[in-house]
């Protein structure tokens, strides 16, 4: 008899045989529920209301510090590099990255990951402290945004509310603030008008060098399990890896099909060549090994900018049962 488990995720090419039933894990009766990311982050990070979910990396750290209610799979279902979301007003004057320093910045929340990942790299690579900015809170295009887990950041992380009927988009703009670190592109510079642009412009290139010299391909979610579904059938944790790495292989053989192009991207054979060519055959990897420096990285940003209570290892994030394998 197969236990029944929902999981709450974003569709994704590299998860569409979960959902579409495909690819079915072991002894698990599964209903995969298509979600938004930021509906799925809320709902289970206050509530708890689904056995299984996509989580943002940062938030997972957070409470595995904290309550630990959650146990992560090895299992990456977003990665981005992330110079595309530092967006600037063009009132600020801000032309480098070093710019940055003692100007207002929005961000939606604080332990965004994407947000702890363009300040770890500003900091490391642009000498841009995380603490030489004003950072102000709130919704990107909808006012009232709040955290989804409280922090509690040391007194040097200076971070502000916007007021209750302000959004982040309109401010940057307005030049009420100077700029934003987003993983969503804001309306504002969507609109095209010339008040709002990227600081790195095309982003491409400073992404490409950043991967070059660091091997680091910016994690941003991880699967999670609610620890009392885990602790009742710790087999779970492998089953679902292991159906999650298989719907990822069935999404790779897709790109080497040459009879019909299975996406609309007409040059999609030498795309993938050249990804392959500048991060690897394997360049979206599961599993722990491949990722551990990566991680490692996060990690270390993490507990710098306040939010992880205590320096963690890779290897803690995960269910030990889907770190080792069967040798035969």
């Amino acid at each position: 008899m197969s236990i029944p488990l929902t999981l709450a995720c974003e569709r994704y090419d590299r998860t569409e045989a979960l959902r579409d039933g495909r690819v079915r894990p072991a002894g698990v009766d599964l209903t995969y529920l298509p979600q938004q990311v930021e509906e799925t982050f809320f709902r289970m990070a206050r509530f708890r209301e689904f056995d299984a979910a996509e989580m943002s990396l940062s938030s997972y750290v957070i409470s595995l510090t904290r309550d630990a209610p959650f146990i992560a799979l090895p299992v990456f279902p977003s990665r981005f590099f992330r110079h595309s979301g530092i967006y600037v007003s063009a009132a600020s004057g801000i032309e480098k990255p070093q710019d940055l320093a003692g100007k207002r910045v929005g961000i939606a929340e604080y332990q965004l990951t994407a947000n702890v990942w363009i300040r770890g790299i500003l900091a490391d690579r642009h000498d841009v402290p995380v603490e030489s900015v004003t950072y102000r809170t709130g919704g990107l295009h909808d006012p009232g945004r709040p955290e989804k887990l409280k922090v509690d950041l040391p007194p040097e992380i200076r971070v502000e509310p916007i007021g209750p009927g302000q959004t982040l988009s309109e401010m940057l703009a307005a030049g009420e603030i100077d700029a934003l670190y987003t993983p969503r592109e804001p309306r504002s510079f969507t609109a095209g008008d010339g008040r709002v642009r990227r600081l790195f412009e095309p982003s491409g290139p400073a992404e490409e060098k950043y991967f070059a010299e660091t091997g680091i391909f910016p994690i941003m979610h991880v699967v999670v399990v609610r620890r009392e579904v885990y602790e009742r059938n710790r087999w779970l944790a492998r089953s679902l890896y292991d159906a999650f790495t298989e719907s990822k292989r069935l999404c790779e053989e897709n790109f080497t099909e040459t009879a019909a192009l299975r996406y609309m991207l007409p040059w999609l054979l030498d795309e993938v060549a050249r990804t392959k060519s500048l991060l690897g055959n394997d360049f979206w990897p599961y599993g722990l090994a491949p990722n551990a420096e990566t991680l490692r990285t996060f990690l270390r940003y993490s507990y710098d900018q306040g939010l992880a209570a205590r320096p963690l290892e890779p290897e803690e994030l995960f269910a030990p049962e889907t770190l080792e394998s069967t040798l035969v």
